[in-house]
Order: C-alpha cells, then structure tokens, then sequence
C-alpha cells in the first residue's frame, strides 16, 4: 500500500514519517544512499504495521543544507522560516548567525533572530548589540526568555514550517519543550522506536503547534559550511549588496580590490557594516 506522508525524524537511515491520520511509520530509504531530511514529504510503501519503505520524495519547496568540500549535510526541507536563536549567554557567534541568514536567503526563506535567556538582564545590553547590524537590514529581532514568556514566540510561528538553529546552549531545546509541552514525550517515542536511547537533539525532528504550525529542532551547530553555493549566490544573499551588483566598473568584479568597485565605495561610506562585509569575503574565499 502506498501512503504520503512527512519525515518527522531522521536518524541516519532511519526516517519516522507521520501519515494523514497522525499515525506514524518507522521507514527506511530505498537503495543504499538516501537523501532525505527532515520535513520532506514522502511517498512509502508499508511494509508492516509499523514499518514501511520511502519510495520517492515530493517536490520541495526548500532544502536547507550545509556544505563543506568533503560532504553535505540535510538538515531540513520545505521550510518557510528559519528562527537563529541566541541567548545573553553563552556568547553567540556573528559569522555564524550571517551563515544561517546566507542560507535561509539562497532559499528565498524568511529569517527571524531570538536572543534568548534575557531574564539575565545584566547581560542584555553586551548580547543585543551585535544584532543591531541585523536588525538594520530589516531582520527581526525578538527578546524573550524560554523559560518566562515563550509564547511571545506564537504569533510568528503561525502559517509556517519554522526550523529552529543555532549554536549549542542557546536554548533551542527549552524552548521547544517551553512551547511544546509533549515534546520530551514525542522526543523519547521516537528514540525508542529507532533504537537510539537518545534524547538530545542529534538529528533534526519536527513538533507540530495545531494544525497550522510547526517546529523543526535541528542540532546545535559549530559551523555551517556554503561550499554549495556560488559567489554570485552569496552576494544576492546580503541584502546591503544587491542594489550595488551590477554598478561596478568590471562585470566579473569579486568586490575585493578592483577599482571603481560600487560595494568597496559604499563600504567607504559606512553603508556597509565591516562585520558584514568580512564575512562575505571570507564566504568567497572559502568556495574559492
């Protein structure tokens, strides 16, 4: 019997997909490399009760992913939003958070910032600065504490399938449970079922809010590799840059040293955060 249905867990070859009904099936992929990831929908073949067979994935809307010269790593699909969590403590990184927005941009996704943990009102001040550049070009930012007010959170979660990233100790996890009060049970569920008497978040797995929201919690993150994207890509993805792309004097300008550069000229200005523009270059210089 073939079924459609979401993947709400991945776990190496081992996918649970939920069915219309709610019900969920422990699945695996068809052939030896799989390509899935977390929020695709799927076609499966069921096997068993309990079991069935991925044969083929839907379109996808969006494909998060991250990349290095080696390999690649899917950590979501079809989302419309992506939520960088931060907290006052500990500290966050600002390349980091300019990887993730890099990444949710080449997919046309929606990009809110949460600086978490902003009970620990002393250190409000020093964690909300950096995200002032952010916030500049037109990217929300939302202060709130997961373990006080999460829901604050609810209004912008509506409509759309929202992942959650981040470095870890931001406090993705707390919030999840803080908004999800079966998460820890659906979380140990599905550890259960795929063996892996694990309850951190080691892979990706969706939550849903209703029936019009919903939750992906991916693993804490340390980098976040763009080798799959082009210079060209990465450039369309600062906002401050597009409206200077094409204006320079040279039509394969890289925006480092040629003249009569139009981003090296606003960048004189102070149009251009140096923050910012480091990171673009360094970004270019890593896909070489």
């Amino acid at each position: 019997m073939k079924l459609t249905g979401t993947v709400v867990a991945a776990y190496g070859r081992q996918y649970r997909v939920e069915l219309a009904d709610t019900t969920t099936l422990l699945c695996f992929p068809r052939g030896k490399k799989s390509a899935i990831a977390c929020g695709d929908r799927v076609i499966v073949e069921q096997s068993s009760a309990n079991q069935g067979v991925i044969s083929s994935i839907e379109a996808r809307r969006t494909l998060l992913y991250r990349s290095d010269h080696f390999k690649q790593k899917l950590i979501a699909a079809n989302v419309t939003q992506v939520i960088v969590v931060v907290a006052t403590e500990p500290a966050f990184s600002d390349e980091l958070i300019t990887r993730c927005i890099v990444a949710a941009e080449s997919q046309d996704i929606k990009v809110l910032i949460v600086l978490n943990k902003c009970d620990l009102s002393e250190r409000v001040a020093a964690a909300r600065a950096p995200l002032a550049q952010y916030e500049k070009l037109g990217y929300p930012v939302m202060m709130l504490s997961a373990t006080q007010d999460s829901a604050l959170l609810l209004p912008h979660l509506a409509g759309h399938l929202s992942l959650l990233i981040g470095q870890s100790g931001m406090g993705k996890s707390t919030l999840i449970n803080s908004l999800i009060p079966d998460a820890r049970a659906a979380t140990r569920e599905i550890s259960e079922a795929l063996n892996t008497g694990k309850h951190t978040t080691t892979h990706s797995r969706l939550y849903r809010l209703g029936t019009a929201a919903a939750l992906i919690d991916s693993p804490g993150l340390t980098e976040f590799g763009l080798q799959h994207l082009s210079s060209e890509d990465i450039a369309l993805a600062f906002l401050e840059l597009r409206p200077l792309l094409g204006k320079c004097r040279f039509r394969n300008c890289r925006h480092d040293r040629e003249p009569h550069c139009s981003v090296h000229t606003a960048l004189g200005h102070g149009d251009i955060d140096p923050r910012r523009y480091a990171v673009f270059r360094s970004l270019c210089a890593e896909i070489g």
